[in-house]
């Protein structure tokens, strides 16, 4: 009889995973495997290692339970490989299989790696389409096929359409496809933010921390207050618990940053989404029903469900349309070096200092604190694509290049040009006042433009218009600010680059 080994990856923690779909309790075994090369390949978040080892262990334990044979390898096996194609070689001639089935995985490399196995080992290699997104690629391939320019309000709204969700008799609920205008309310220092839930380590997860300080002990982050979900148990918990605690105010404060509270009114699942834990199918159809029961309002549920039946489809589907070149687009030609702060936060600008410690201590910041902070800055300061990539793969416990590298490229830093985003997301000062109270307790001035006081983001926001207008002069969105910049004197905009010049040198 032939026998087949069924490789299970750190983010395919699913009961439903299409490589587990039809296995045999008998003769087929699971193998999964904790690698030195997939920790260090970058140099990931303490907590984001320690969080997918213990989310791992817990799974196979789960299987053991369900009388499945697992084969599983950890990280400090003294004959662990150290890469997956290693570890699969091993077990291959342990159990003298003739067959591997695999889902296929989020990252293009490790695909690529994949694809030599059936050579490289001499047997069968099936790889099985990853059938816990709504978007296949192929799907994908073909909404984008023919369109010079990808943009997700259509893509949403033809998912919208395919899924039915939010839809009645063939139009969205409500009348509109998005309710944006709702959910940009100013945030309030004196809302009473729910406190995230969070799970004390267990036997499991104290044994992962202390491998974790052992062999990552000078990576990015603190492993101090771990209280990830590490089962599919408690992340349901936690979708149920934002759902009813956190939904309803979530569409209106969703982009708000309020000094010294991390969570706000977010989700906190995308942890559990990238690793199999919860499914999107799921999480749309709680949402949703949160909605019909009117325990939640239509722009919370629609803003909520934009971000997975949308967003998060939107920028898979691109990336695996794009790559591997989408990984070297650089449309500015930007090529400083990451500031030492951004491991850090030792920097006076109290936005980026709240962001990145938050960043540090959690592994976690929310959707805006990424894009209009810290992304907003990668941007203004022409730090280089690869450089940003990379720290935003290492930081982030929710992080896996399929997700992370079309959001930093295409939508943080507009390295793909527009191919994405139809223009750069950059914002002086104002935007980040406007949105949070950092600036409050800020050694700069929000509302000083230039000068040693004056908030960096609105020097360097002109700065980088002025820099780059010969890409962006031409771009629709823009035109009215390049008009403004236009009836600026040539003195105001030589201080403006006379200033920014010299806080960028100083980054050096």
């Amino acid at each position: 009889m032939s026998k087949t080994l069924r490789l299970i990856l750190g983010d395919q923690l699913s009961h439903s995973i299409s490589s587990l779909g039809d296995i045999n309790r008998e003769s087929d075994t699971v193998l999964m495997c904790e690698v030195m090369g997939e920790v260090t390949y970058v140099r990931h978040h303490k907590k984001k290692v320690a969080f997918i080892l213990s989310a791992m262990r817990h799974f196979a334990k789960r299987l053991c339970e369900q009388g499945i044979s697992v084969d599983y390898v950890t990280l400090d096996d003294p004959e662990n490989s150290g890469n997956f194609a290693g570890e699969v070689a091993r077990a291959v001639t342990r159990h003298n299989a003739t067959r591997l089935i695999v889902t296929a995985p989020g990252e293009f490399r490790v695909l690529e790696d994949m694809k030599n196995w059936e050579t490289d080992l001499g047997i069968l290699v099936e790889i099985r389409e990853d059938e816990r997104f709504l978007c296949s690629p192929e799907m994908f391939e073909s909404w984008a096929n023919g369109r010079k320019q990808l943009r997700m309000d259509f893509f949403y709204r033809e998912m919208r359409r395919h899924h039915d969700v939010l839809m009645v008799d063939g139009k969205p609920v409500g009348g509109k496809w998005n309710f944006d205008e709702e959910n940009r309310e100013r945030p309030d220092p004196s809302l009473k933010v729910p406190a995230p839930l969070q799970f004390p380590p267990d036997e499991i997860s104290t044994e992962v921390l202390n491998l974790v300080g052992q062999h990552c002990a000078d990576h990015f982050g603190e492993l101090e207050n771990f209280g990830f979900a590490v089962t599919r148990e408690q992340a349901l918990q936690v979708l149920e618990h934002f759902i009813a605690n956190r939904l309803p105010l979530f569409g209106a404060y969703q982009d708000a940053m309020i000094q010294d509270e991390p969570w706000m009114y977010h989700s906190h699942i995308g942890f559990y989404l990238n690793i199999g834990l919860l499914v999107p199918a799921e999480v749309i159809a709680t949402a949703q029903n949160a909605f019909d029961s009117g325990s939640a309002p239509l722009n919370s549920v629609e803003g909520f469900i934009r971000q997975i039946l949308g967003w998060r489809e939107f920028i898979r589907g691109i990336y695996w349309l794009r790559m591997p070149a989408y990984a070297t687009e650089n449309f500015f030609r930007a090529n400083r070096p990451l500031p030492e702060f951004f491991w850090t936060g030792d920097t006076p600008m109290n936005c980026l200092s709240q962001s990145i410690g938050q960043t540090r201590q959690y592994a976690y910041a929310h959707h805006i604190q990424r894009l209009m902070v810290l992304g907003n800055f990668a941007l203004l300061a022409g730090l280089a694509p690869k450089s940003v990539n990379e720290w935003y793969l290492i930081v982030y416990a929710d992080a896996f290049e399929w997700v992370e590298l079309p959001n930093v490229s295409g939508m943080v830093l507009f390295a793909d040009g527009g191919y994405l985003a139809s223009k750069p997301y950059a914002a002086g000062g104002a935007y980040i006042n406007r949105m949070s109270n950092y600036c409050q307790k800020c050694r700069y001035k929000v509302a000083e433009k230039t000068g040693s006081d004056a908030c960096p983001f609105n020097y360097l926001y002109w700065h980088f218009l002025i820099k780059n207008r010969d890409k962006l002069g031409t771009n629709a969105r823009l035109g009215m600010i390049y008009r403004s910049l236009d009836r600026m004197s040539e003195e105001k905009q030589q201080t403006i680059m006379n200033d920014a010049l010299q806080f960028l040198d100083a980054l050096n």
